[in-house]
């Protein structure tokens, strides 16, 4: 398995305009893989974008790089 808090933190890093600022946890259980995002609170539009289009891609991308084994599930704050 890919590391996906390292995915994710970079993905985000080249959305943001404050790079600085982006924090990535992980908490994994038998079945689940949670990552939490979090960003500054200039830069959530970014990621989220208009009407979640970039959100809902970035959870595709990581869901992608994770593969079969567990469900994974990015929240953003």
């Amino acid at each position: 398995m890919a590391d996906l808090q390292a995915t994710l933190t970079d993905i985000a890093k080249a959305i943001v305009g404050s790079p600085d600022a982006v924090k990535v946890t992980v908490e994994e259980t038998e079945t689940n893989i949670n990552l939490t995002l979090t960003v500054a609170p200039a830069d959530v539009g970014m990621v989220i974008g208009r009407h979640g289009k970039i959100a809902n891609a970035i959870r595709t991308v990581i869901r992608s790089v994770a593969g079969g084994g567990k469900r994974v599930n990015v929240d953003i704050r």
